[in-house]
């Protein structure tokens, strides 16, 4: 066994390495880029190396840097991680000709399963179930209509070198495949540096099903159960779940082995993932194989109880699987939600910034509900533009579906975030949505449910009467340790107020206090808008961000921010301002004017942080509804801002090169 490894990677995947190294009593290596100085890999592991500026083209992705940091440290192998290095045949061979290891699979599995397109052939001489499609060179734009109108639509264009959803395009007619064609070769050329693309068929209504699969040296595979990983978002999963509510046992069965099959044909040895994309009558195809550890796998390690990443260091040092196909048991439901620096109601645009807050739910064992969040950040840590936006993936285990995604719920409900925009609201929304609850998934499902994108969760009668209760019991315990301060003049007389009114949002709901004791823990009988009678506790003290307690039978786990004059709470996907007034409050406050948002209807903000890749129009051009007007780049992805309607472009304020601000202003409209 190695006594010490070198970690090529950065974030929460180095993090995870480190974890599990430490537990087998392996000595680790981070490496890091100017902008990771202060990282949390690198206060994690034994030793951290220098190795170059903050942009990955410049340090993570150069592989003499990593082999001049095992030499000088002394690291027998290297875990690559996901993404970077982790699926580049060359950095493995360059390892081999120095007597380094690659924790990973030899160089031949990923030359012949890391390129979609040489893949895909290998699978059909492997009479694996493919897609049909066109795997040869495509020349031009030209030719790439000519091959998707023979293919028949909708089809998928797609980078060769690709992953991670970048370098990805559907395109439904032909008027969309040309521009599919160049967004996905520019993506690929960027993130990959190669901008080889082919074209297949799109299954309409798909399922996202992959196999983990783990082999070794000595001629053993298996497959480790399925992952659903439907729910995406531009091609990128957000969030999934192991197993699958949709496979049966024979499904199961003839997937796994012929993941297996694909593993042994290519002397697999490693853990690897085996992509399929499954029809609603359970026809699968192959879709790619990933040679290196999935950012999902988590939930498989919460129903096998098998460390992965354990698993592949022992594989790398030559050691047989422990255990065989039998062996392997799927216990319970595991959910994955991946926490994303973006703003949901900002059609999910990147957000940078430090981390001014941070603290996830507890991890551990409570009951029947197991909680684990892999994560690279503290409170304090910088989000920047240079790498993906993942803050962290939580995760929940419970004996069924279910119950692990109530445990999400209520985890993503007690998970705080501050200092930057992040999507803790679309999943919290999310795990309370009746087609995800029940299972009907494909990868539209977030296109077909947010076909406008997502907003602010407007709450219903029951849930206004339930957070109308959390905000009235919050302001009696404000107010009571206000009246106890010393030097406050003419306190009230001691009589608990009865008549309150509660504004939610834009509503305006009368409560009665019928009886209870102001006091921490706080315990009171509340009436809200002429309803029963419910009773409300918690033991919430002043300044305490989440709230815990039950409403009536209800148990609400919510987050609170200030708000002017009352407060905002976060539940369940909803964000609301809460106010509890006196009724003659209440009665002045609706003569107040409302403050009228400015008018930017003619300007093009940029929606998020990013660089100026392009602008297609001049001043004085006349642009017409759809036509592009710029494309921005963030976190590795490109984003094409086009005009909304007719207009005339007046002025000009950014051209390329430029790195902008989100709303900072890229042209004027007349």
């Amino acid at each position: 066994m190695f006594t010490k490894i070198l970690i090529a990677n950065r974030g929460e995947i180095a993090c995870r390495v480190i974890k599990t190294a430490r537990k087998m009593g392996i000595a680790t290596v981070a490496v890091y880029s100017d902008a990771d100085r202060d990282a949390v890999h690198v206060e994690m592991a034994d030793e951290a190396v220098h190795i170059g500026p903050a942009p990955a083209a410049q340090s993570y992705l150069l592989p003499e840097k990593i082999i001049a940091a095992c030499k000088t440290t002394g690291a027998q192998a290297v875990h690559p991680g996901y993404g970077f290095l982790s699926e580049r045949a060359s950095f493995c061979e360059a390892l081999e000709k120095e007597g380094i290891v690659f924790i990973g699979p030899k160089p031949k599995a990923i030359t012949a399963m890391g390129d979609k397109i040489e893949s895909k052939k290998f699978a059909n001489a492997a009479k694996v179930s493919t897609v049909p499609g066109w795997l040869g060179v495509i020349e031009n734009a030209d030719h790439a209509e000519k091959i998707a109108d023979e293919i028949g639509y909708p089809v998928m264009i797609k980078a060769s070198a690709g992953g991670g959803g970048k370098g990805m395009r559907i395109a439904w007619d032909r008027s969309e495949v040309r521009d599919g064609f160049d967004r996905a070769r520019s993506e690929a050329r960027s993130s990959f540096g190669d901008d080889r693309v082919f074209i297949e068929k799109f299954v309409v209504d798909p399922r996202h099903i992959e196999i983990q699969v783990l082999a070794d040296a000595h001629g053993n595979a298996l497959y480790l159960g399925e992952r659903e990983c439907s729910i995406q978002r531009r091609n990128q999963k957000v969030v999934e779940e192991a197993p699958s509510p949709f496979l049966d046992a024979n499904t199961r069965k003839a997937m796994g082995e012929q993941a297996v099959a694909l593993a042994k044909a290519v002397d697999y040895q490693s853990a690897g993932t085996v992509e399929f994309i499954v029809d609603k009558d359970k026809n699968f195809y192959f879709l790619e194989m990933n040679t290196r550890l999935q950012v999902e796998h988590p939930v498989t390690e919460l129903i096998t109880g098998i460390d992965l990443v354990e698993q592949m260091i022992r594989v790398a040092a030559g050691e047989k699987l422990a255990f065989g196909q039998d062996d392997i048991k799927l216990n319970g439901w595991a959910v994955e939600s991946r926490l994303y620096a973006e703003d949901p109601y900002r059609n999910f645009l990147p957000s940078i910034g430090r981390l001014t807050r941070y603290r996830p739910p507890e991890e551990g064992r409570f009951n029947d509900i197991v909680i684990r969040n892999d994560t690279g950040v503290t409170e304090g840590s910088e989000i920047s533009m240079f790498y993906d936006p993942m803050i962290a993936k939580l995760c929940t285990w419970a004996p069924t579906r279910l119950q692990a995604i109530d445990a999400m719920s209520d985890a993503l409900d007690s998970f705080v975030v501050d200092g930057i925009e992040h999507n803790i609201p679309f999943l919290a929304a999310l795990m309370r949505h009746p087609r995800w609850r029940e299972g009907r998934l494909s990868t539209g499902f977030i296109a077909e449910e947010y076909p406008d994108g997502f907003a602010p969760i407007a709450p219903e009668a029951g849930e206004k009467a339930v957070l109308a209760s959390v905000a009235l019991a919050i302001e009696l315990l404000r107010r009571d340790r206000l009246d106890r301060l010393a030097g406050r003049l003419a306190p009230h007389s001691g009589a608990l107020k009865r008549d309150w009114v509660v504004k939610i949002g834009e509503d305006y709901l009368s409560a009665s206090v019928i009886e209870g004791m102001v006091s921490i823990p706080i315990e009171v009988d509340l009436s809200v808008d002429g309803g029963e009678a419910i009773t409300v506790s918690s033991d919430w003290r002043p300044g305490d961000i989440v709230w815990r307690g039950t409403v009536g039978d209800r148990a609400v786990t919510a987050q609170l921010r200030p708000a002017t004059n009352g407060i905002r709470i976060a539940w369940q996907g909803m964000s609301v301002t809460a106010r509890a007034m006196l009724p003659r409050t209440a009665e002045l406050e609706k003569l107040m004017p409302e403050k009228v948002a400015p008018d930017t209807s003619k300007l093009l903000l940029c929606p998020m942080p990013g660089l100026v890749v392009s602008i297609a129009v001049v001043e004085g051009q006349e642009v017409k509804a759809g036509e592009t007007l710029a494309v921005v780049e963030a976190m590795k992805m490109e984003n094409v801002l086009r005009a909304e309607r007719d207009l005339t472009v007046a002025k000009l304020n950014a051209k390329p090169g430029d790195s902008l601000a989100v709303d900072a202003v890229i042209m004027e409209f007349a």
